[in-house]
């Protein structure tokens, strides 16, 4: 059987987590075989491929990783923290480069300490500069040295979920009881 170009490293590129940017030569193989990829990963694996304009990874329902919850609780904080401090968190997070010590700044003297010290990944300053470097592994951020981040536009995955949970999209539907 022949399979689409660069289809080993695709596979294990996303069945490793990462996101697959534009700017990756295999997205445009990712792209330009979309169907085949779609119906591979979903009889393979049970997942489904998700390709955005500038981004490409799996999603599963059925999973207990706990990756994506603290990279969604990561980016909360965050985003909360620079609109605290007066900036437009949605041009920091796709514009701006972050210094790893302006981040501590903010997750340790965050008003969600409580939340932070109760997660292993977030707790303390090793802890978030090992994540950091998990988000690196997964093409979530781009690291600029060891102390400076910018975030690539896989970001908008979490930022999305965060939007559709607070907009209750995620919310199981309301039964009511007729009188």
């Amino acid at each position: 059987m022949e399979y689409p170009r660069y289809h080993k490293d695709i596979v294990n590129d996303l069945m490793s987590g990462k996101f697959i940017l534009a700017s990756d030569i295999k997205f445009n193989s990712l792209k330009e075989q979309a169907p085949f990829y779609e119906r591979f990963f979903k009889e393979s694996f049970g997942y489904a491929l998700e390709i955005k304009s500038d981004y490409g990874f799996l999603l599963s329902y059925e999973t207990a990783e706990q990756l994506s919850r603290d990279i969604c609780m990561f980016f909360a904080i965050l985003c909360y923290e620079l609109d605290k401090d007066g900036k437009n968190f949605l041009e920091e997070i796709q514009y701006a480069e972050f210094e790893m010590e302006k981040l501590d700044s903010y997750f340790d003297n965050s008003a969600y300490a409580e939340l932070i010290a109760s997660n292993n990944q977030l707790k303390s300053g090793e802890s978030r500069r090992d994540f950091m470097r998990t988000l690196a592994r997964r093409n979530i951020v781009e690291r600029n040295g060891d102390a400076k981040f910018t975030f690539t536009q896989a970001y908008k995955v979490f930022v999305d979920f965060a939007a559709d949970f607070a907009k209750g999209k995620l919310a199981p539907p309301i039964e009511t009881e007729e009188a």
